[in-house]
């Protein structure tokens, strides 16, 4: 796919700021969906299903919005993207948040039954490393290559103290100890963009093709269910390894990852370089804001494995009450106050000014059918 220079979004110092456009829905008000005398104007139930990775930053925006809107009840389970996606399609969920967007084909492929039409509206709401994380005795950090990240994974690195990882790491004593890798059992965006890392920048060493699912057959790995199972399996055993959003790092060891000739380690900003230097898809619609991120082409000092999770909803809803809550929530959420609460409870990079205000813009097409 040809990518379209012009799409590409604005400087790395714009990621990382909190200073975002508020949009007229909500401008002046918290949260958004207050009328001009402060109380609110919203009323309803809207369920959401989708990505465990949003998990912290959804509980802290349906807490404000709610407590802005306390008629509204927004339910967001995290179920996992692909659980998301599918409910989508299924018109059980009426929104959803997702770490990968619907691909073009998927798309093409007719109406999702939670739309009174087939167009849909994809914006980012939430940009975080994924980490790569670890439970060793005294050891917190270790530099890892892509290759060498591959080769765990694949399951042909079998111990701590292989030469493979001591050559990276001189000055630590790695314990002679099995390594576990661990691996999310459900569809997920996050091990599509962990997939999707390994693929671009080691594909000698990982001969797949980036996919929701995990693709390794495996016989020493555990799989765990969503980002809460997997940091608790790393948590809960010795010489594990997995890979998390970054707002479940806690206590784990993590790893620096290679990027040129440099070990960098995880950090909002630094995830925030990498998507501020990608470009958007080309053919899509002016409400589908898709990133297409490429750790390959990672510039010094950016963190290569970042996830680009998307709020996905309708252009037109059946039920105006539900496509007034959703067209809000989104406003609130890709605003400076949702990004800032998002950055506060889970350590996410805040969208820059130029992708909050493309983000509103598609958020503004949301509406009832008529």
């Amino acid at each position: 796919m040809k990518l379209n220079r012009i799409a590409r979004v604005g400087a790395v110092a714009a990621v990382a700021v909190l200073s975002l456009s508020a949009c007229a829905a909500n401008e002046g008000t918290p949260a958004g969906g207050q009328s001009s005398n402060g109380g609110s104007a919203l009323s309803g139930t809207v369920k959401a299903t989708g990505a465990s990775s949003q998990g912290a930053a959804q509980q802290a925006w349906t807490a404000a919005f709610q407590k802005a809107n306390p008629d509204v009840t927004i339910n967001y389970q995290p179920t996992g993207s692909g659980t998301g996606r599918d409910n989508f399609i299924a018109g059980s969920s009426n929104f959803i948040g997702s770490d990968r967007a619907y691909k073009a084909e998927e798309i093409a492929a007719g109406k999702f039954g939670a739309c009174a039409t087939a167009d849909i509206i994809e914006v980012p709401a939430y940009i975080s490393p994924v980490a790569v994380v670890f439970n060793l005795d005294g050891i917190t950090k270790l530099n890892l290559t892509p290759e060498v990240i591959a080769d765990i994974f694949n399951e042909k690195i079998e111990k701590w103290n292989d030469p493979a990882i001591a050559d990276l790491n001189k000055d630590v004593t790695l314990p002679d100890l099995a390594i576990t890798p661990v691996f999310r059992g459900d569809e997920s965006g996050t091990t599509g963009t962990f997939t999707a890392y390994l693929a671009s920048v080691a594909p000698d060493a990982w001969p797949y093709e980036d996919d929701d699912a995990w693709p390794v057959k495996t016989t020493r790995s555990e799989a765990a269910q969503q980002t809460s199972g997997v940091e608790a399996t790393v948590t809960g055993g010795k010489g594990t390894i997995g890979y998390i959003d970054a707002s479940r790092v806690g206590d784990l060891g993590s790893a620096a990852v290679k990027v040129g000739d440099d070990f960098v380690p995880f950090s909002s900003e630094a995830a925030a370089e990498l998507v501020a230097s990608s470009p958007l898809e080309e053919g899509r619609n002016g409400g589908d804001l898709v990133f297409d991120v490429d750790p390959a082409k990672a510039p010094a000092g950016s963190y290569p494995i970042a996830l680009v999770s998307y709020l996905i909803g309708c252009a037109q809803y059946e039920d105006a009450d539900t496509a007034d809550i959703v067209k809000a929530y989104f406003s609130y959420i890709v605003s400076e106050e949702g990004q800032k609460a998002a950055n506060e409870a889970a350590g996410s990079a805040p969208l820059s000014t130029e992708v909050a205000e493309k983000a509103q813009t598609a958020i503004d097409m949301i509406s009832a059918k008529k």
